[in-house]
């Protein structure tokens, strides 16, 4: 039987995280622009994996790559960490996207992350790798201050009266999918502006609580891993969002309830899909508007990364410079 190892999520653990995050972001890298969005996702996950291996945690990944059978590794159910041999580190879930933005990696455009997120046992909401119907805004706003249920139009109406502005001075972020033409046109309808992007809606829910990125409001359907860790990067610094899984038949519903789901019609909040200390990490792959991207040479490297507690609210930039000729194996950190 493993023990429970109680020590608190240390905050020493972020940089190690951290260099998790590079690691995968140097090993997409090397796949930017080239057309092959399976090998750089291959790669990003293999050096997470191998990075992982060197973390002092009783790790348990909750959001991964897919079930067992599906993926070879960080898979949903893998142990991780170094800490299980002897019942050392703190006993901690991990929800992991190793390459946010495959096809955008693989045809070189902005924005590709390799991210991370660790909360105390028990924080994450096991989420079935499904669709997410989503909605988030930033900080500072009155609670329940938006609502799935409610229409764009509302919606837009009332993020304008709690930041005393125009409908027309909002920007909503979409992700540009056949599936969301009728959200897409009710926003214009109502007034607003529309920030479409290719993937990576990670990105585009933490935008509506960056200063200065421009978004307002975050809008519509994306994968429901995807929304645990947009979840725990607001748990961090701010932001309200519901999150309503979406099921295209009775075997997804039943996966879900094995999961721990009972209500298959639950609006998730953020405390809900994210609970306790929590950590968020991100490392940019390409440059967008949150990160810079990784810039290498034969012998070393730049990546630009971000890092985030919630118990403190402290968000952290890091800049480091890898020198390959002094590290042979070049990926992790």
């Amino acid at each position: 039987m493993t023990t429970r190892d109680t020590t608190p999520v240390d905050r020493n653990l972020a940089l190690e995280l951290v260099r998790v995050t590079e690691a995968a972001a140097l090993a997409a890298s090397r796949w930017i622009g080239r057309g092959d969005k399976n090998a750089a996702d291959g790669a990003a996950v293999d050096a997470m994996r191998r990075a992982f291996d060197t973390i002092n945690i009783q790790g348990q990944v909750v959001i991964g790559e897919g079930e067992m059978d599906e993926a070879p590794m960080l898979y949903i159910g893998e142990k991780i960490g170094t800490g299980w041999s002897d019942s050392s580190g703190p006993m901690v879930d991990i929800a992991v996207d190793p390459l946010e933005g495959t096809t955008i990696c693989a045809t070189g455009g902005p924005n590709s992350i390799a991210t991370l997120a660790v909360a105390e046992h028990g924080g994450f909401l096991h989420a079935p790798d499904i669709y997410m119907d989503k909605i988030a805004v930033g900080g500072g706003l009155p609670a329940g201050i938006v609502d799935l249920d409610a229409t764009p139009a509302e919606n837009l109406r009332e993020l304008a009266r709690a930041k005393k502005c125009e409908i027309n001075d909002l920007v909503v972020c979409i992700l540009g999918r056949d599936r969301h033409k009728k959200i897409i046109q009710a926003c214009r309808d109502a007034g607003a502006r529309i920030m479409l992007i290719p993937d990576g809606d990670v990105s585009g829910v933490i935008a509506v609580s960056q200063p200065g990125s421009g978004v307002d409001m975050y809008l519509g359907s994306g994968g429901a891993p995807e929304g645990v860790l947009s979840a725990a990067a607001l748990r961090c610094i701010g932001g309200q969002m519901q999150g309503r899984l979406l099921y295209e038949d009775d075997a997804q519903i039943a996966r879900a309830k094995e999961m721990g789901i009972t209500d298959p019609n639950k609006k998730f909040t953020v405390e809900e899909m994210a609970k306790g200390d929590v950590m968020f990490a991100a490392t940019g792959v390409t440059t967008g508007p949150m990160l810079k991207g990784v810039l290498r040479n034969a012998s070393s490297a730049y990546t630009h990364s971000i890092i985030m507690r919630s118990k403190t609210g402290t968000v952290r930039y890091i800049e480091a410079h890898h020198n390959f000729s002094l590290k042979p194996t070049a990926f992790v950190g």
